[in-house]
């Protein structure tokens, strides 16, 4: 696992910025995306979103004001994402720790995620975005919980781009729920001990749907992954941008992503 601190493009070949949420609208122009070498784009991508009560602070904002305006561009990175070829994003939304936060704002987020996968489901939909989730649903409310699901099985048809959300979810919580079944599977012969592998263990995460992110972004400067996806993350280039989350934008993917091709990606070897 490699880091990789954030670097600015040359001016000229800055994406434009573009806020729209049409499918039709390109964010980056032919010469913006020659630059990418697409034998080289990521096929998932993770992102830790951080910065939004720190936006909201220097705004004099309640700390949810800055949830809601985080939420605001999610769409649009995540069209831009599908527009470079990109296959999957999962953010981290709502992690197990989050809870210990103020009650008010825990309250806000969870109603901010709900509303938001209502209100956004038909724009999913028409923007070719399947939605999915990772995390221990165990611990959201019922009503979330139901939204989580229409929302997932009205984009289910949806084969532009995975889009993930890791709701209630803690990279050591998923490690020990897999370690639970894996361990109920061979109380009852279904596995082996002996068979336990790499590959395995892999199949009993969250993720074992959409294989392990080549590429972490985190935003707002922080150098750490904070129990995010720790397994999957073993090989994950590690890009760190400044930029509070509510400020970001496609370009800012476009800059990760360019860094990103810089890299001499050895996976361990020579």
């Amino acid at each position: 696992m490699s880091f990789l601190l954030e670097k600015t493009l040359p001016n000229e070949i800055l994406p434009k910025e573009v806020f729209h949420q049409e499918p039709t609208i390109q964010f980056f122009s032919q010469e913006q995306m020659s630059l990418l070498d697409q034998t080289r784009i990521p096929k998932h991508i993770a992102i830790i979103p951080d910065g939004n009560r720190r936006w909201a602070k220097n705004e004099s904002f309640h700390p949810n004001e800055g949830h809601h305006h985080g939420a605001d561009i999610l769409m649009d990175v995540v069209n831009s994402a599908q527009e470079i070829g990109i296959k999957t994003l999962t953010f981290y939304t709502f992690s197990t720790e989050n809870w210990n936060r103020d009650p008010d704002e825990v309250e806000g987020l969870m109603w901010l995620i709900q509303n938001y996968l209502s209100d956004k489901c038909s724009e999913m939909i028409k923007c070719g975005v399947k939605f999915d989730y990772i995390g221990d649903m165990r611990g959201v409310s019922t009503s979330l919980y139901q939204t989580i699901q229409e929302t997932k099985k009205a984009t289910a048809h949806c084969q532009k781009i995975d889009m993930v959300l890791a709701i209630n979810y803690g990279s050591r919580d998923e490690i020990c729920r897999a370690i639970q079944s894996i361990a109920a599977d061979c109380s009852t012969h279904k596995i082996l001990t002996e068979n336990i592998t790499q590959e395995l263990v892999s199949s009993y995460l969250d993720t074992h749907k959409w294989g392990d992110p080549e590429l972490l972004i985190r935003t707002s400067g922080e150098m750490r992954i904070s129990n995010f996806l720790l397994w999957q993350l073993s090989y994950a280039e590690i890009y760190v941008s400044n930029v509070l989350w509510p400020d970001y934008r496609p370009n800012h993917l476009f800059q990760a992503i360019y860094n990103y091709q810089q890299r001499d990606r050895r996976l361990g070897g020579p």
